[in-house]
């Protein structure tokens, strides 16, 4: 069995430190060994998942095409949000293997596909509908006079303490759908997230940028939530 392994990670970051990269070579190679199979090429695309130009994809599917080879993915499920991924492997008529998803197949790609693109348009939907409401009861993202403005009256009381909390949970439920759209464009990692709220003007609750820790809290906030 010859095999063509397809690689993706979100970021040029990600691409240059193996972060994300290493387990999905893992999974690949394992499956290669347990196959008894070569590895006759592997692809890395290093790219956001909103982008639907992905030259390493259509190099693997034309080395996959000429050799016979079978096209494999390390998580199926990873892409799974991205429709013209999904069309692409479907419509190329190579065989492919998603070491997560063993038994998908055309058909079951077809229809991630169509769900795909319908949560895309469902999460973009809620999006400007969260931001509409939110700016409808005067609340603005990123409010630098939040928090900060808390903590220097809070004093570290217990009254203080529990409005910094308010404050702090109210600010994440505003971001909640900023986040919610960022990650449907594919970026996971701390650091994209962070980079793509600076560029959106995104404040944190203190009025500062984001970072890769202050990332990390608000996502941690989030799980916590009750929405």
């Amino acid at each position: 069995m010859k095999i063509v392994a397809y690689h993706r990670v979100s970021t040029a970051r990600q691409g240059s430190s193996g972060l994300g990269l290493e387990a999905q070579t893992k999974a690949i190679n394992d499956f290669a060994t347990a196959r008894n199979a070569t590895i006759i090429g592997t692809f890395t695309e290093v790219e956001s998942g909103k982008n639907n130009v992905r030259p390493e994809l259509q190099k693997a599917l034309h080395l996959a095409k000429v050799t016979g080879a079978t096209l494999v993915i390390a998580k199926l499920d990873r892409l799974s949000r991205n429709a013209a991924f999904l069309l692409t492997l479907r419509d190329s008529g190579v065989k492919f293997i998603a070491v997560d998803m063993p038994d998908a197949n055309e058909l079951t790609v077809g229809i991630m596909a169509l769900v795909a693109q319908q949560e895309r348009e469902a999460i973009s939907k809620r999006t400007t509908e969260a931001l509409a409401v939110a700016k409808a009861r005067g609340t603005k993202l990123g409010n630098p006079n939040g928090a900060a403005a808390l903590i220097r009256a809070g004093k570290g009381n217990t009254a203080g303490v529990k409005a910094i909390k308010r404050a702090a949970d109210d600010h994440a439920k505003d971001l909640a759908p900023v986040i919610e759209s960022i990650r449907a464009e594919g970026v996971e990692s701390l650091g994209g997230i962070a980079s793509i709220l600076n560029k959106r003007g995104m404040l944190t609750p203190r009025g500062g940028q984001w970072h890769k820790s202050s990332v990390k809290n608000l996502l941690s906030r989030l799980d916590q939530l009750s929405f």
